[in-house]
């Protein structure tokens, strides 16, 4: 049930810090010397303050705008090597009670279909998800108490862990739902959720309070502050987002920053992952009656300052980008995509789509397309959740992925994944280069005693064997 937060809430997004860092950043986008003391200190890898990034963001001389991309390239191979995180959305519900005005679920738009996945739908959309090959999923559903309480959700996600088909299995749910109390977020813990996930859509308040003209998601202290009552009923992980186009992407970016230095400064740890989506048409939402839509090379830059800012966290982009861009921004930062994603509410078993589309999407190949589009660019596709189920969330998560040591169980486990997904689900053109570049992957595997496991295990995927990790 929604409770309205109390007045003081949400204030470490402080709209005047937010003003100062913009004129700051305009007046020193020509400043070399102190663009370059900042890009050194990111060299270290230990993130940028929001003010210091912004710089970066407002820069207009070529050379550093350079040095910023190839930075941020190294920062993530640093981090998160050459793998990619593979996932899917599953729209349980587009019932919503909610006014938003980017989104086709607002609850007066009356030409949209609207429906709510059963038990039996769920059964079908997931078995219809595991034959493509996934193992990790997003879950999505419009705000309505009536037709989503959070008793549905718990329900669906109980569901979801239950389907066993052939050799597929969901292995986590990541849960993007509304803002909630703490006992609901304890509820989500108790269920084995993975990552909560919630977009702020827009941090400036009076932009906020427009987009969102009436429901419980116009309270923006209440939404702002749902990370802080999540990770307080013990949701270790938790994703940040912004909807970018809706409003100026400068102020978006500099807010965005300062609530990942409050997570990390207030609960000890920082955002497990951010999302960068953009606006995109569907039903009866048009990006171009928005002010704030950004040109691809801007998306890219953004991409890149975020990678430098806050190198440890995962970056997410969806199908909502279309292939050109999804391969440009995967150098620069990027660490997980969707692949093969419906937008619609039963669009997975379904043949025909009814609309129920939340947004049009712009990436519409198969996930093995998209498998085999990775690896030919030089990516390891990963269907890896084993950091959840070996207790790697959290600070315990950060403190391995800050120095590095991640990366020891984050290649073995990638290549195992990948195995997986080439013996039972791969066409044999991605087969054959999957098994190559598993191949050659093997080899960069540090420790001999750590290869020669892995190869044992790739060898046990072969016979059958299941859901190995490290």
């Amino acid at each position: 049930m929604y409770h309205p937060a109390s007045p003081a809430a949400g204030d470490f997004i402080d709209h005047n810090e937010v003003l100062e860092t913009l004129s700051y950043a305009e007046a020193n986008r020509e400043n070399r010397p102190l663009i370059e003391e900042i890009l050194a200190k990111g060299a270290l890898k230990g993130g940028l303050s929001h003010r210091e990034a912004s710089v970066l963001l407002a820069c207009r001389l070529e050379d550093e705008n350079e040095e910023i991309l190839r930075l941020a390239k190294k920062i993530k191979m640093d981090f998160y090597g050459n793998r990619i995180v593979m996932f899917a959305p599953l729209y349980l519900s587009n019932y919503c009670v909610n006014g938003c005005l980017y989104c086709p679920y607002h609850s007066s738009n009356k030409t949209i279909a609207r429906r709510k996945l059963n038990r039996e739908d769920i059964i079908r959309e997931v078995t219809a998800l595991q034959d493509m090959g996934h193992k990790r999923l997003a879950l999505e559903s419009g705000e309505d108490p009536r037709h989503n309480p959070i008793e549905y959700v718990l329900e669906a996600i109980e569901t979801i862990y239950s389907i066993k088909h052939k050799n597929g299995a969901i292995r986590r749910v990541n849960v993007n739902i509304a803002a909630t109390t703490e006992e609901d977020y304890k509820k989500l813990r108790d269920a084995g959720i993975g990552t909560y996930i919630l977009f702020q859509e827009t941090y400036d308040r009076t932009a906020y309070e427009r987009l969102h003209p009436y429901g419980p998601k116009h309270d923006y202290a209440w939404h702002t502050e749902a990370m802080d009552r999540a990770m307080r009923a013990g949701i270790d992980d938790v994703g940040l987002g912004v909807l970018f186009g809706l409003e100026d992407y400068r102020y978006e970016f500099a807010a965005l920053m300062m609530h990942a230095e409050h997570l990390e400064a207030s609960q000890g740890v920082g955002p497990h992952t951010i999302s960068v989506p953009r606006v995109r048409a569907a039903d009866d939402i048009d990006p171009g009656k928005f002010k704030g839509g950004i040109t691809d090379d801007t998306f890219a830059k953004l991409v890149a300052c975020v990678r430098i800012a806050v190198p440890y966290t995962g970056m997410i982009v969806s199908t909502r980008e279309s292939r050109e861009c999804r391969e440009r921004v995967l150098e620069l930062g990027v660490s997980q995509i969707s692949g093969g994603s419906r937008t619609s509410v039963g669009g997975y078993f379904e043949e025909e789509e009814e609309d129920t589309r939340q947004f049009e999407v712009h990436d519409n190949r198969t996930l093995d397309e998209v498998i085999s589009w990775l690896m030919e660019r030089g990516h390891i596709p990963s269907f890896c959740t084993a950091c959840y189920r070996e207790g790697r969330t959290g600070d315990r998560f950060m403190t391995l992925c800050k120095s590095g040591k991640i990366l020891n169980c984050c290649h073995p486990n990638a290549l195992m994944t990948l195995k997986e997904y080439l013996v039972d689900y791969a066409s044999p053109k991605t087969l054959e280069m999957g098994n190559q570049l598993i191949e050659n992957e093997i080899g960069v595997v540090p420790s001999p005693k750590l290869r020669a496991l892995v190869a044992r295990q790739l060898t046990a995927i072969e016979h059958g064997s299941r859901d190995f990790r490290i």
